[in-house]
Order: structure tokens, then C-alpha cells, then sequence
């Protein structure tokens, strides 16, 4: 399986709380919810390909605790979302959860996040995804474990917040292989991983 990302930002490569104001709070962010205004046909429209393609998902613990207070109530066989959540293996990055009541959850990264996550890349099928989880993304970009990312760019800009590409990341160079954008200005572009930047000059 191929290791995806897919992650909402804002033109200034905020990643924080985009689905709610109280999602996460840290360092006193004040802007949760930031991309729900967006929510169109077109978006929808993509959210439902990109699940199409799951084989499993990989979720940091963050993000899973959100995922696991709602989808699990979603039982709507139709929902391209909370059908393929709810059936599909989740491999969930934690080194504080032991259990949890929300079938085909598995915890890994206790010993050796990148080892684990090796492995799971070699099992067969399609895609191993990422949804949001920028803490466990930014893990996996240092080890060269993610081959491709969905990056939603929304037309707001917020000041603070936290951002997927920080200070101190891998250098890396990506290959542009999609882009589209939706009737509410939502830019979705699709980068494979394409080995270390290269340098020159003018």
C-alpha cells in the first residue's frame, strides 16, 4: 500500500481545527472551524475518491479520538465516509491508548513508529490514508513514508496556528500530478514524493 495524506490549510499553511471551534484549542487558537464555510458539491465530490481508494487508514491519536466520538455513529451503508471509517482497518499512532470500543482499531508506534508503518506499507492493497493527523504526518515526512499528498488550500489566512510544513522538516521535492478547484475557491492539489530538492542559480 501507498502511504496518502490528505490535509486541509489555509493560504497561510494553517492546519489547526479546521472542522470546529473547540476541535483543538492549544496555545490558545481561537480560529477552530475555519474551513466549514467551504463545504460544496465539488469538495464533497472529492472527499468521496479520495475514501473510494482506502484500504486501511493510519490516524494519530488527536485525530482518531475526533474520528471515534462521531463516525461510529453514522451507520448510513450510503455514507462514502462513515461506510469505509467504520469497516476498514485503522491503524492509530499512540503511545498513551491501550483499548478502544470502535472495531478493526489497531495501536502502533510504541516501540517504532517508522518501522511499523514499513510494514503496513508493505501489505497489499491500494492506500494506507492520512486525514489530517500533522503531528504523525510530519513524523512520517522525516522518514520518507508518505508517497503522496492532498493538499486543500481554503482562501482565508488566520495569523497563528500550527502548519504542516514547519521549521526543521525534511527537504524534500514533490512531483505535481492533479489540481482542481472547487465553486467556493478551495484549491486541491496532489504532489507525489519526488526524492531531495535540487539546487542552482540564476
Amino acid at each position: 500500500m501507498k502511504v496518502t495524506l490528505t490535509q486541509f490549510q489555509t493560504l497561510d499553511g494553517v492546519i489547526q481545527a479546521p472542522g470546529g471551534p473547540e476541535e483543538d484549542r492549544s496555545d490558545g487558537f481561537e480560529h477552530g472551524g475555519w474551513s466549514v464555510p467551504y463545504g460544496d458539491e465539488d469538495f464533497g465530490a472529492f472527499v468521496t475518491e479520495v475514501f473510494d481508494r482506502a484500504d486501511a487508514f493510519l490516524l494519530g491519536r488527536r485525530t482518531y479520538e475526533i474520528f471515534a466520538s462521531y463516525w461510529p455513529k453514522m451507520t448510513d451503508p450510503a455514507d462514502p465516509v462513515a461506510s469505509r471509517l467504520n469497516s476498514l482497518p485503522k491503524y492509530v499512532a499512540s503511545t498513551t491508548l491501550t483499548g478502544s470500543d470502535w472495531p478493526g482499531t489497531r495501536f502502533i508506534g510504541r516501540d517504532d513508529l517508522a518501522k511499523d508503518v514499513t510494514l503496513l506499507k508493505e501489505q497489499p492493497g491500494r492506500e494506507l490514508q492520512l486525514h489530517g493527523s500533522a503531528g504523525l504526518a510530519q513524523s512520517l515526512m522525516a522518514h520518507d513514508l508518505i508517497d503522496t499528498v492532498h493538499l486543500l488550500t481554503f482562501p482565508v489566512a488566520l495569523g497563528t496556528g500550527r502548519r504542516l510544513f514547519a521549521d526543521g522538516g525534511l527537504p524534500t521535492a514533490f512531483r505535481h500530478t492533479a489540481s482542481r478547484t472547487t465553486s467556493t475557491g478551495v484549491v486541491i492539489s496532489t504532489y507525489d514524493r519526488a526524492g531531495r530538492p535540487e539546487y542552482g542559480t540564476y
